[in-house]
């Protein structure tokens, strides 16, 4: 039993090689087709991704399913992921290239369409990353950037009402809380007063 766990069927290269190619062809791949898939905007983004990690497995493993196998393919995948992070450091620019820009979705209220067909992105989708930044509509966005790694950036404008009611609720409790100090303070001091009389 134990030498079945630990048998590798396949040559040590082939077990190393495959996984480090089927990265590199899915960073690739994910770069070409853009931003949304790592946004994960809507169920079938979501389904994508599971179902690439599920097409590819076979790719990586073969016909090794060996604990030496898996432990051999996941330390070369983790070992090219962090020789690629190193390399991406300490060269900028082919950082950019492989990761891609950022892309600015919207300014000062106003949506790039242009932005928003190259990263087929629908107004709704659009609206539905707004609302989970509590900004209430487009005309309350400073600037919106949806970044290479798939998240988005939503700044609201200087007057938007949900900034203004945060504005409102911090006065009102710094003034509550300069009125509780007052009583604290005062309190003490009255029923002092009071057992002497």
């Amino acid at each position: 039993m134990l030498q079945e766990m630990f048998h590798v069927p396949l040559p040590l290269l082939e077990k190393i090689l495959r996984p480090i190619l089927v990265y590199l062809a899915l960073i690739l791949l994910l770069r070409l087709f853009g931003k949304r898939e790592l946004a994960q905007l809507n169920p079938f983004d979501l389904v994508l991704l599971l179902m690439l990690s599920n097409t590819v497995q076979n790719a990586i493993i073969g016909d090794d399913n060996s604990l030496s196998g898996g432990i051999v393919g996941a330390v070369a995948l983790l070992l090219t992921n962090f020789l690629l992070n190193r390399l991406l450091f300490h060269f900028p620019k082919l950082d950019r290239a492989l990761q891609g820009e950022q892309t600015v979705l919207v300014r000062d209220g106003a949506v790039d369409a242009k932005a928003m067909k190259q990263e087929m992105l629908t107004r709704e989708e659009l609206i539905q990353v707004i609302h989970r930044q509590n900004i209430t509509g487009l005309a309350d966005v400073r600037l919106c950037v949806l970044e290479p790694n798939g998240t988005f950036y939503v700044e609201s404008t200087p007057d938007s009402v949900p900034r203004l009611r945060h504005e409102e609720l911090m006065k009102r409790l710094d003034a509550m809380q300069r009125e509780l100090s007052e009583l604290r303070s005062n309190g003490p001091s009255r029923d002092s007063d009071q057992a002497t009389a």
